[in-house]
């Protein structure tokens, strides 16, 4: 595992995951996934969705999960997500690789997400990982109003 998650726990997302998950959902993103959605993403067994725990100090503690949905042998990437308190480390691009390997066991071909246009710390990673921008989603963002930028990995 990469040396910048030393300390952080990556692993399938579980059915004792998903409260933490809505938590966290609904603290990062302006339209958030209600429990329920993160349920059944989780549940379909062609989806990967995957979750981060810190596991030092005072008990472990969830701070970020990302996932795909499998359709038709594209990724389709949803939902990455890293607790505000634990940006910067790294966590967000051990995510992605453990699920860049998840879809590589899965049999994906190519991967597909959208990303806000101002997220350029977002942006910087999905192209390390060999994302490319392809277009821009009109207004694809509420809260605040903002395009997003689609992003592929063939």
């Amino acid at each position: 595992m990469n040396s910048l998650c030393s300390g952080i726990t990556i692993r399938r997302m579980g059915q004792e995951d998903l409260l933490e998950a809505a938590r966290l959902e609904k603290e990062i993103f302006s339209r958030p996934w209600s429990y329920q959605s993160l349920h059944d993403a989780v549940e379909n067994e062609k989806n990967c969705y995957l979750c981060a725990y810190n596991e030092e100090g005072d008990g472990k503690r969830l701070v970020g999960y990302c996932g795909f949905w499998n359709v038709a042998q594209e990724g389709q990437i949803y939902n990455v997500a890293v607790d505000e308190s634990y940006r910067r480390r790294g966590i967000a691009r051990c995510l992605m690789e453990k699920l860049l390997e998840c879809g590589k066991e899965a049999g994906i071909l190519s991967y597909t997400l959208e990303v806000r246009k101002s997220n350029e710390d977002a942006i910087h990673l999905y192209e390390h990982l060999g994302f490319s921008k392809a277009g821009i989603r009109k207004n694809f963002y509420d809260a605040p109003k903002e395009d997003a930028i689609i992003m592929w990995k063939q």
